[in-house]
């Protein structure tokens, strides 16, 4: 009888600050689309042990496609995730009111974006954790490109934990020469790091190639995961 409240309580605690029906939606969505990626992708999520289960933190990812905030929601379930994204796509109003009611944060590229630093600052001592893709837009070959200094500028100013995390197979689904998703015949795969306390990452003389390292270590071990996969299908 009271797994119903249970459950809602437990949404709540996971919205902070979010009003219970955006929370339900938020949920609903990110049901549908993690039953979606493990029936089209034979989405897989490794290092789930290393998620924090509360406060605030930044996660710091690569940036392959247009799947990867779905796929980061899903790894971080049952916490809801809050996307820096470019302002560009919330300017078709429709996608634009749902990315939003998803918790995502509209950033300008290419200047420094006050506002958008405010508000993933209000996010994260809220106990919310903060996405930010370290790459700064889509890879064009898969591959990681630099990171931008974005990722220090908030971390400089939020002291909070930083979650490495990575996702691999998510550029063969769907890169950025391709207008729709390849719906079948690929995998998808995410892997959480160890988190690394800001002081740590602060002291390095190069805290942006500590992270890339960790996070290509990361998207090396999803494709070593998704070979042997492929294979023992076969």
């Amino acid at each position: 009888m009271s797994a119903l409240p249970d459950r809602i309580l437990h949404w709540r605690r996971n919205h902070p600050g979010r009003s219970l029906a955006s929370a339900i939606f938020f949920e609903c969505c990110r049901g549908a689309c993690h039953l979606l990626f493990t029936v089209l992708y034979r989405f897989r999520r490794f290092g789930l042990h290393n998620i924090p289960a509360t406060g605030p933190l930044i996660i710091v990812s690569n940036h392959q496609s247009h799947l990867d905030p779905i796929a980061v929601g899903a790894l971080l379930a049952p916490r809801a995730t809050h996307p820096i994204a470019r302002i560009g796509l919330f300017k078709f109003k429709p996608f634009g009111w749902l990315i939003k009611s998803l918790n995502s944060i509209p950033i300008r590229q290419g200047e420094p974006d006050t506002a958008a630093i405010r508000e993933a600052l209000v996010r994260l001592e809220s106990g919310a954790p903060v996405l930010i893709f370290a790459e700064g837009s889509r890879t064009f070959d898969g591959e990681l490109q630099e990171f931008q200094r974005g990722v220090l500028l908030l971390l400089r100013r939020a002291r909070c934990p930083v979650l490495p995390i990575a996702i691999d197979g998510a550029f063969d689904a769907w890169p950025r020469t391709r207008t729709f998703p390849r719906l079948f015949g690929q995998r998808l795969a995410m892997a959480a790091g160890k988190v690394i306390q800001p002081e740590e990452l602060l002291a390095s003389d190069d805290a942006l190639e500590r992270l890339r390292t960790e996070i290509e270590s990361l998207r090396a071990l999803c494709a070593r995961k998704l070979y042997t996969q492929s294979h023992r299908s076969q």
